[in-house]
């Protein structure tokens, strides 16, 4: 999906909000955001639709954003207070760390799935980015639906540590102490 649509997805986003730094940006959040929801498991019968939708939805957020800092920047301030903008804190998720975490997750979860068995890939890939039931799988792959459950939970669980390894490292850059999760 990454490979597919990345560039289609920046230039669209590049006229959109004119600056090709921020729409390189705004790809990786909306791509970050469409992986996170599979991993719900949420189904996604057309995740260059939904990649689409996101990418919109952020464009707009950040034309709200930026026709708030331009009123604000535009209110004068009273005698001797500072400018407003100084003390509103900025979306989280346009902080440096969090946009190169961002990235790196991303990385990092593209070569996990890249690094599956083919079959186990290709089962995961439908599954998750095709949205076909076990029993769809089974048949597209000629293989059994409990050799399709096994594989996907071997894919499951080849994310599951790669998402452990990168919350290992996020707290260890925190200082905080790692929790575990549960398996679902």
């Amino acid at each position: 999906m990454f490979e597919r649509y990345y560039r289609e997805l920046l230039n669209f986003l590049s006229r959109s909000v004119q600056d090709r730094d921020t729409a390189a940006d705004l790809a990786q959040e909306s791509y970050a955001r469409v992986l996170a929801a599979q991993q719900t498991g949420q189904a996604v019968h057309d995740p260059r639709a939904l990649l689409y939708r996101t990418a919109r939805n952020l464009v707009i957020d950040q034309h709200r954003r930026s026709s708030i800092r331009a009123e604000l920047e535009t209110a004068a301030p009273a005698a001797g207070d500072e400018p407003a903008l100084e003390h509103l804190p900025g979306p989280r998720t346009l902080e440096p760390e969090t946009i190169l975490a961002s990235r790196e997750g991303l990385a990092a979860l593209v070569a996990t799935i890249d690094q599956l068995p083919p079959r186990c890939r290709e089962a995961f890939m439908l599954y998750k980015f095709d949205g076909l039931s076990y029993a769809q799988i089974a048949e597209h792959m000629g293989i059994s639906t409990r050799t399709v459950e096994m594989q996907l939970q071997i894919a499951m669980e080849a994310c599951w540590r790669c998402q452990d390894r990168l919350d290992g490292a996020a707290h260890a850059r925190h200082g905080r102490a790692r929790t575990r999760r549960a398996k679902p």
